[in-house]
């Protein structure tokens, strides 16, 4: 990798790429794992003969972030009230920790800059990776390319934080690729003002998974899409393309209910729906940028760039959603599992993916407009559901999932809702949903067997493991 070049007042490119090696930085992270066995599940440790050992794992993180600091001068703030909240966190007898104050410092989405590295350390959980709101010390780097600067003049979405793993506790060394506020341990909640996906971990697992399953589907990739594969930079500036105009599209559109549906417990597919939403509309906008500049002769170099990745976004889309999501995780709600089979289920219905003689192949002229096709469904779901009733709406969801896909034959949705959880509150509804309400087709059982030691494989996975 290059040596970042910074803008000035912040660190340096040399002391940037020393930290990950330096004594302060294992030491805090040393530190930091030490304490976990300690703290129980919210983050506090009411064992008070472990208290003077938390004190002293305390006393080293403190330290560390001291002579880390200087390294770090654009989260300058940020580290000086991280210290005061490891303090104050000491002085209440490690009770459930609070960093509000520190959180509310740490301003990444303020320091777009490539290759700018951050120290980050919070009592957190780890979405996809622990459940435990344990004290988690990661450095991380920023990806944000000069295509990227230039897309998000178009693509507005100022919560957007890119990032690479340099170093992590146990926490991340799972499958975790995101770094998300909310996860922190803290007395109030705040407007949250950034989000953070590690797209070298997300550009790795595509690799590694998309390899395999080609290989195992005897699938011919297009060239554009073998050069994922043997490219990790490459498919990190692509996964940063598609996710900033994912994370954006969460707040846009014709949208009948929360789309985050924060504190709302309703059936896993109506999350399917959404995240699929999302990532159709950055295949949608992709296929529009890539019409636009391919129409044209006279790109500087930048739009050149962006013609490249815009293709790439498309196959990106289509084989981590078909090879990687239907086939990670449980079958226990697994909406992210769900989306993947209703997109693979999709395309070969409309006769543009074929499983012939136990070979995969896709007739790719008529993808681009089957995959656009879905996400117009979605959409007007989305429209039309504006003026129905909630229930009503998860009705129609279920029959626009079940149009594609077959439930599971003991599914009383399926059947059709009794009278008595119709008239219902909407509890009833999802209290109905089977667990694996679509269970995997034939063609992903046998698949899911065969992905099964990849997926487990690619726990914890680097860029640099790829």
């Amino acid at each position: 990798m290059s040596t970042p070049t910074l803008a000035p007042g912040f660190a340096t490119p040399e002391s940037a790429v020393a930290a990950p090696t330096s004594a302060a930085w294992l030491a805090l992270k040393g530190a930091a794992a030490a304490l976990q066995p300690l703290q129980i599940t919210d983050g506090s440790i009411p064992d008070t003969a472990c208290h003077a050992q938390a004190r002293a794992h305390v006393d080293t993180i403190v330290q560390a972030i001291r002579a880390l600091a200087p390294v770090f001068p654009h989260d300058a703030e940020y580290l000086a009230a991280s210290v005061r909240d490891f303090g104050r966190w000491a002085a209440s007898d490690f009770d459930v920790p609070d960093f509000l104050d520190s959180l509310t410092a740490f301003q990444p989405q303020q320091h777009r800059i490539d290759g700018i590295r951050h120290l980050v350390v919070f009592p957190m959980y780890t979405q996809n990776g622990s459940t435990e709101r344990h004290v988690e010390a990661l450095l991380v780097e920023v990806i944000w390319p000069e295509m990227i600067e230039r897309l998000e003049t178009e693509y507005t979405n100022r919560l957007f934080v890119s990032l690479r793993l340099i170093d992590f506790t146990p926490g991340y060394d799972t499958n975790s690729a995101v770094l998300f506020p909310e996860t922190v341990a803290m007395r109030e909640v705040p407007t949250f003002t950034w989000g953070a996906i590690f797209q070298d971990r997300e550009a790795a697992r595509f690799r590694r998974v998309t390899r395999a399953a080609a290989e195992i589907t005897k699938l011919d990739l297009p060239a554009e899409a073998a050069r994922m594969l043997e490219d990790q930079a490459l498919t990190e500036r692509t996964f940063v393309m598609w996710d900033l105009i994912h994370d954006r599209t969460h707040m846009r559109g014709d949208l009948p209910f929360d789309p985050f549906m924060i504190k709302q417990r309703m059936p896993y597919f109506l999350y399917s729906l959404e995240e699929l939403r999302c990532d159709l509309t950055a295949f949608r906008e992709s296929v529009a940028l890539e019409a636009r500049f391919g129409a044209r002769d006279d790109l500087d170099p930048v739009e050149s760039d962006l013609l490249t990745h815009a293709k790439l976004v498309q196959y990106a889309v289509i084989f981590d959603r078909i090879f990687r999501f239907a086939v990670t995780g449980s079958r226990v709600r697994n909406y992210d599992g769900l989306g993947g089979q209703l997109l693979f289920a999709w395309l070969h219905q409309r006769d543009v993916l074929h499983w012939t003689d136990t070979s995969l192949a896709f007739d790719w002229d008529e993808v681009p407009a089957a995959v656009v096709a879905l996400g117009e469904a979605i959409d007007e779901l989305y429209w039309r559901s504006i003026d129905r009733p909630k229930t009503a709406h998860w009705l129609a969801a279920y029959e626009l999932v079940r149009s594609v896909l077959t439930p599971h034959p003991a599914s009383r949705w399926a059947r059709g809702l009794s009278d008595e959880i119709l008239a219902g509150p909407p509890r009833g509804y999802t209290d109905a949903v089977l667990d694996d309400e679509f269970p995997l087709s034939m063609f992903y059982e046998a698949l899911e067997k065969k992905m099964r030691p990849v997926i487990e494989s690619t726990r914890g996975i680097r860029a640099t493991d790829e």
